[in-house]
């Protein structure tokens, strides 16, 4: 599967899951999935991970599109690497553009997934967080390779 499949893909999962959050929960309700463990919770924020940096939208928004020009920029080079290293690429585009379209659109990103140890997320930071995993360890395991 190619870059912007998978690209597409992640964004067209996230924006539908954050569509349908929005339209049937009130800002702030929380629904037990299983009690105490996990919860889907309707929340926006205003920052970045954990809600870091609140209210710094433009800031967020500009780093969204040097995601995707720097992607753009790429897409030759990322084409023609392995496949973690194309994955991790996909879904790093895709939560980057997923979250872009929730802050250009709202201010503010729509976060839903609460396993209540850990601040709550939406399907774009999961893509965000695997890919940037991919990316490393592909650099890991190159690095080892180059040494051997």
């Amino acid at each position: 599967m190619s870059v912007l499949a998978v690209s597409f893909f992640l964004i067209l999962a996230d924006q539908a899951v954050k569509l349908g959050i929005a339209r049937t929960m009130q800002l702030g309700e929380s629904i037990p999935v299983l009690q105490g463990i996990f919860h889907i919770t309707y929340i926006e924020n205003p920052g970045a991970a954990f809600g870091m940096f609140a209210n710094q939208r433009w800031v967020f928004i500009v780093a969204g599109i040097f995601v995707v020009f720097a992607a753009g920029v790429m897409y030759r080079r990322i084409s023609e690497t392995g496949r973690l290293v194309r994955l991790g690429a996909a879904l790093l585009l895709g939560g980057a553009v997923g979250n872009l379209i929730d802050r250009i659109r709202l201010g503010r990103v729509i976060d839903f997934l609460d396993f209540r140890v850990w601040p709550v997320f939406n399907i774009a930071d999961i893509g965000i967080c695997v890919g940037v995993a991919c990316l490393i360890y592909a650099l890991m395991r190159d690095g080892e390779k180059e040494r051997e």
